[in-house]
């Protein structure tokens, strides 16, 4: 109305935004070290991994077993960024998720998510990491199933893993399932054959000198 005192603009109501799912150390490994497991037992590598991938995965396997989640961890980290290596063949889907390529540092604003709250990017990354996860999920059963082994019990786990992530109540029922998925499929793995290591490629003086 004329004359009444401007008002201040109104406030965008915040979009609730779910608290990040709790991740038990042990279960932050197995959710990495099953779907490498697979990845290593691809017929990518001809039936044997060089050495230089098999060294990375095992020592993640010893410090498991020795509760060294850690350790773990930083041990699958180094593979990753070895999976990305030109020397390497390229990795099927889904497991080229599993590659982490070294990039170029770029500045901050370049990021599309670096105006998001804290919260939002956080809630994003764990519902692109779960999405991930039953990509992985997925692709290893289907590897499984055509290699030989049992696991058509773990068919339902995944469908039911598939449905509660579609629920955006939350992530922890879906973790529940895919959980299920990873512990039960560790058991019935081989165990990757080694192979040669291959070496690296040469550096660029060399190929000039070449």
């Amino acid at each position: 109305m004329p004359g009444a005192p401007n008002r201040p603009p109104e406030q965008t109501p915040e979009v609730p935004v779910a608290p990040p799912v709790p991740e038990p150390p042990q279960k932050k490994v197995m959710r990495r070290l099953v779907p490498t497991h697979v990845t290593l037992l691809l017929d990518t590598w001809k039936g044997a991994p060089s050495p230089d991938l098999l060294g990375p995965y095992q020592k993640a396997v010893a410090a498991y077993a020795e509760g060294d989640f850690a350790g773990a961890l930083s041990s699958l980290d180094q593979l990753s960024v070895r999976f990305a290596e030109p020397r390497w063949p390229i990795l099927p889907e889904p497991f080229r998720l599993l590659r982490v390529p070294i990039k170029a540092p770029v500045p901050p604003h370049w990021d599309p998510d670096h105006a998001l709250a804290s919260a939002e990017k956080e809630a994003k990354r764990s519902r692109q990491t779960a999405e991930e996860q039953l990509l992985l999920a997925r692709g290893s059963l289907a590897w499984a199933a055509a290699h030989g082994l049992a696991v058509n019990d773990l068919t339902p786990k995944l469908e039911e893993a598939a449905a509660r992530l579609a629920d955006p109540a939350g992530l922890a029922a879906f973790y529940e399932s895919v959980d299920v998925i990873w512990t039960e499929l560790s058991g019935r793995l081989p165990a990757p054959k080694g192979g040669a290591a291959r070496p690296a490629p040469p550096a660029a003086a060399e190929v000039e000198e070449a």
